[in-house]
Parts: C-alpha cells; structure tokens; sequence
C-alpha cells in the first residue's frame, strides 16, 4: 500500500453511497487535479463512475487505502462522542502495522488530534507511525483548494521514479 487515507467519518451521504467522501466528492477532484488518480473531475462528478473507480482502482490501481476513525456516519463531527474513536484508532495501528503503507494521510487536523491526541502540530509531515511516514493535510471541504492540492502533491512526491 502506497498511502493509507484516514478520515474522522462518514457523512450520511457518502455512508450510504459506500464511497468515502462522496457526498461532495471535492476529496476526489483534488486527488485528481493534484494527479495522485487519473480520471478527470468530469468523471468523478457522475456517482456510478466514481463507485467504480473507488471499487476497481483505489486499491488495485493505485495502491491507496482508507479507513475511518469512526464508523457511526454524522452530518457534523461534533455530533462524535468522547473516545468514540478509540476502537478505529486500534484498527487504524493494526491496519498500518500489517499493511505497512509507505504513508499514513490524515484527512484533516480533527482526524490527527483524536487519533494521536496532539494539540499543538504543524499540517504536513508528522513521526512516523512504525515504519510508515505520517502526514496530515488540510480537510478537503474549508479553504482554498490550491493548499489542499500542494498536500496531496507532496505526499505523492515520493512515489515518482526519474
């Protein structure tokens, strides 16, 4: 696995889609404007095809995963409750530890503070979590695009060949 995404949880939306991030699929456009997948925005803006992408290429293709903090779906992540992120944490080390992603992305400062229960962190490159390296990007949804984008090109970065 090249890179292991995690996210805090689902919104309804995307739970009931299976696709990780899919109620506004913007998580998906800067994937694919930062040229970490292939597809086009255009294709991701159609639900079929995105569920087909996500099926078929996440994993085989691209050799990325995902995994949540928290399953419960919420429309908001204050809706959480205090340690529910406990079991998904345990999940999340026994994941990297058999898996061993070259990298860990935590989608977002919330999903890095309740999984490592830091407070103070810069976005970016964390300690490594075993032997795989630990980033942390801004969530997909607030701020400018362009940042989240250099996120993902970063973490990419690694994986070219010259």
């Amino acid at each position: 696995m090249r890179v292991l995404f995690v996210g805090i949880n689902p919104h309804p939306g995307s739970f009931s889609r299976g696709v990780p991030f899919s109620n506004n699929k913007m998580f998906w456009y800067l994937l694919s404007r930062s040229g970490a997948i292939k597809e086009s925005v255009n294709q991701l803006r159609d639900d079929k095809e995105l569920r087909h992408v996500y099926n078929t290429r996440f994993n085989q293709v691209y050799r990325f995963g995902f995994l949540n903090l928290v399953n419960r779906p919420t429309r908001v992540v204050s809706e959480l409750q205090r340690g529910e992120e406990n079991n998904g944490k345990r999940k999340i080390l026994k994941t990297i530890r058999e898996y061993r992603p070259a990298t860990v992305c935590f989608v977002g400062k919330v999903t890095y503070e309740k999984f490592s229960h830091a407070k103070k962190f810069r976005f970016g490159w964390q300690c490594d979590i075993y032997a795989s390296k630990s980033f942390v990007m801004h969530f997909p949804l607030r701020g400018k695009a362009i940042v989240r984008i250099k996120d993902l090109k970063c973490i990419m970065k690694q994986f070219k060949t010259h």
